[in-house]
């Protein structure tokens, strides 16, 4: 899978799990194990670039004598995910497109 693709797809995914409450590094990583496998290293590089562009805010809380860093989705995040929707459509319309020729074939 192109790189590209993929980064942009796993954006969205780290997006979509903490849609609905906020989460923390590992959560995230099982609630995103049964669709698409992601490693710690790949993920804490995604939150701080999702952070930085204003798609998820950061807080600090205090769990089991250690800071653990909570993630909530921000205006933009959900807005990123309706963005994503909308492309959805239209990589599925180029799909069938491009595999067309494949179904009259058979």
């Amino acid at each position: 899978m192109d790189i590209q693709l993929k980064r942009g797809l796993l954006d969205v995914c780290v997006l979509a799990s903490i849609k609905n409450e906020d989460s923390y590094g590992y959560q995230i990583i099982k609630d995103m194990k049964p669709y698409v496998e992601v490693s710690e290293s790949t993920l804490y590089p995604i939150l701080r670039r999702l952070e930085a562009a204003e798609l998820l805010n950061v807080k600090s809380a205090e769990h089991n004598g250690r800071l653990r860093k909570y993630y909530s989705i921000t205006p933009l995040g959900l807005k990123r995910i309706e963005d994503f929707k909308n492309e959805w459509n239209e990589i599925m319309s180029i799909y069938k497109f491009v595999t067309r020729e494949e179904k009259e074939g058979e």
